[in-house]
């Protein structure tokens, strides 16, 4: 049992992430979706305000239309989406579950129900919920790629990373789905294999800042504070981005757990510097290697 007074690395890593999306967002909260990729939603459903205030009245107005009806199915989704939003978790989560219990074999409320299990931190109970979300004959990448979180946080890293690359299968080079690979290398303390990863991702045309921000992450996380600060300045001022490096590196500098991880990629570099033929030019961030199975994007969008 883990000793509630040190944080897992993947705790850490949530932490870290949260306080720079915290920061970079004026955020109230962080959920794992949030801070590792996004999942799509059918162009049918009304789309989420996006003011607060706003929110609040669309998730109020669909929560009356919800009591009018519990047995519309798409009110209670849209209701529970809107919950999901306001950081309402065990709300959104009870909304769901009731509609799953109406529908047990929609495999699209399944997968909400799983993945606001999920926002609940009830993992469990959510990766039993999803393996009942899609078939082998009508896979959903989006499921299989919580399902690669889920596994991530309970700490099975090569078991994510095999539902990653089947939710590559389906939306090859997804930046959201490469972003949590790199997260999950970066776990398994293989951080040269998590920036390669997360390079790939960051340079997807459809790449957002929490893409690019957990690159920042991982490359700092390996000491490369300049690459890290140049890939924040794409999305923030220099000076925002300076701050923000700065605060990645204070949080590394208290944390046991991250000096632990960082071993290993820094005995990389020692070899790799001992046995660099003179003259020789150390891989940048922009002549990183493709994952194997993905295709490098001929232009980099984010640049």
């Amino acid at each position: 049992m883990t000793d509630a007074s040190s944080p897992t690395p993947r705790a850490t890593l949530r932490l870290i992430l949260a306080a720079l999306v915290l920061g970079l967002c004026g955020c109230n909260s962080a959920r794992l979706n949030d801070i590792t990729g996004s999942i799509e939603r059918p162009n049918a459903e009304p789309a989420l305000p996006t003011n607060e205030a706003e929110l609040r009245i669309f998730a109020e107005e669909w929560g009356q239309r919800y009591d009018r009806n519990r047995k519309d199915k798409a009110t209670a989704m849209t209701y529970a989406r809107a919950l999901r939003a306001l950081n309402q978790t065990t709300q959104a989560a009870a909304v769901l579950q009731g509609t799953a219990i109406q529908y047990p074999n929609d495999m699209k409320v399944l997968a909400a129900y799983g993945k606001a299990l999920v926002d609940a931190g009830r993992l469990n109970e959510a990766a039993e919920v999803l393996s009942h979300a899609d078939t082998p004959e009508r896979p959903d990448w989006s499921v299989q790629s919580t399902r690669g979180q889920i596994a991530d946080e309970l700490g099975n890293h090569e078991q994510a990373r095999a539902f990653y690359q089947e939710a590559l299968k389906q939306k090859p080079n997804d930046p959201g789905v490469l972003s949590n690979m790199g997260l999950s290398y970066a776990l398994s303390r293989q951080l040269p294999r998590a920036e390669e990863t997360l390079i790939v991702a960051a340079e997807q045309p459809t790449a957002d800042m929490r893409v690019r921000q957990n690159l920042a992450l991982v490359l700092a996380l390996q000491g490369k504070f300049d690459q890290a600060e140049d890939w924040s300045r794409r999305d923030l001022s220099p000076i925002d981005a300076a701050a923000n490096i700065a605060q990645i590196r204070q949080m590394i500098s208290q944390s046991n757990t991250w000096r632990e991880i960082q071993g290993p990629a820094q005995a990389q570099r020692k070899a790799a510097a001992a046995t660099k033929p003179a003259g020789g030019r150390e891989q940048t961030v922009g002549q990183a290697k493709p994952l194997e199975g993905q295709t490098r994007p001929m232009q980099d969008a984010a640049r």
